[in-house]
């Protein structure tokens, strides 16, 4: 069936304008929440996540249904909605009473949403195929956005939630500083923790910008969208606490040289040796700063890294925003006081 003829099957709806004045709905500002107005932008939002044509959709925090109507369009074979705020259930259940295909509404906050087993299990692919026809996209509040792409890429490293499936792809929007951050090269000032983090895990695009008179009420800033296919092979094969523990280290002193920024992964009576033989080690000068690290040069610190905790263990406990200049002693009889949790 054409994506034309399903838009025909659909019965006459109300615009979005009409469904807020008709229940009264107004973007509550607690909840970082902007709605799309203009069809033109939610189609070309839709229209970044690919083919989705007889695919599975999951929106997060669809609201009154904007970008609902274009993922419609385009010929999914079914939609998961998750959305926390009650207050836009009668719009989403008229529209998935309207839809062609299965619309299923979950009322939940996606930061604690395991999607585990919220598609089909025939849909799943081995990790190495291509990615299966299964898509995540969302208009993300700003509070949350950074902390779930967080969240999210660490389940891709684990192959865990909506990534047992497979590679799944997602399109969502972000600040459009974020969203430059992510893609953001060496030797830029957006470069930061999120670049590395979200480079190591994923290929990334960011696809365009949203100007902030788009939406109702109007942010302050603009808004990317941004495409993320996880990488088959990430560039930095370690586990993701490591690597970002020696990512959030390395832009802890932007400006500074880069021994001054990685010596924060080790305790204070043994730090300077510890560096010194980490940036040895993994054969970069001390002078360098954190944005000019690429990221082979950031995968010989974190396995250079590796190789010092396995020999000496005890230093995994160090956490420098926890302990500061704390020795080693101290923190381990903390610990087993039940002092600090670790």
């Amino acid at each position: 069936m054409s994506g034309h003829k399903m838009v025909q099957r659909l019965p006459p709806l109300p615009t979005i304008k009409d469904i807020l004045r008709l229940y009264n709905l107004r973007a509550m500002k607690q909840l970082s929440q902007n709605f799309i107005m203009e069809s033109r932008i939610t189609d070309k939002i839709a229209k970044v996540a690919g083919d989705i044509s007889g695919g599975h959709v999951c929106e997060v925090g669809p609201g009154p249904g904007n970008i609902t109507r274009s993922i419609i369009n385009r010929n999914p074979k079914s939609i998961l909605l998750v959305e926390k705020d009650r207050r836009f259930l009668p719009p989403l259940e008229m529209l998935a009473e309207a839809a062609p295909c299965p619309v299923k509404i979950v009322v939940g906050d996606i930061l604690t949403v395991n999607m585990e087993s919220l598609f089909p299990q025939e849909e799943a692919k081995v990790w190495t195929d291509s990615p299966p026809n299964i898509h995540l996209i969302g208009n993300l509040p700003f509070n949350v956005a950074t902390p779930l792409i967080i969240r999210w890429l660490r389940c891709i490293s684990e192959k865990s939630s909506a990534w047992k499936m497979g590679r799944v792809r997602m399109t969502l929007t972000f600040q459009k500083e974020v969203a430059e951050r992510m893609v953001a090269p060496i030797l830029t000032k957006e470069r930061c923790r999120l670049s590395v983090m979200a480079q190591n895990w994923c290929h990334i695009e960011h696809r365009f910008n949203i100007p902030g008179k788009a939406f109702v009420p109007k942010p302050d800033v603009d808004v990317g969208v941004v495409h993320f296919v996880p990488l088959v092979t990430p560039l930095i094969e370690l586990p993701f606490e490591l690597v970002e523990k020696v990512a959030r280290c390395m832009f802890s002193f932007r400006q500074k040289h880069c021994i001054k920024c990685f010596a924060n992964l080790f305790p204070k009576a043994t730090r300077d040796s510890y560096v010194r033989r980490l940036l040895e080690d993994a054969e970069i000068p001390y002078d360098m700063r954190s944005f000019q690290l690429t990221m082979p040069e950031i995968r010989r610190v974190c396995f250079a890294y590796q190789r010092i905790l396995d020999e000496t263990p005890i230093l995994n406990k160090y956490n420098y925003r926890k302990h500061l200049d704390a020795d080693m002693d101290s923190i381990l009889e903390d610990e087993e006081r039940g002092v600090v949790s670790l």
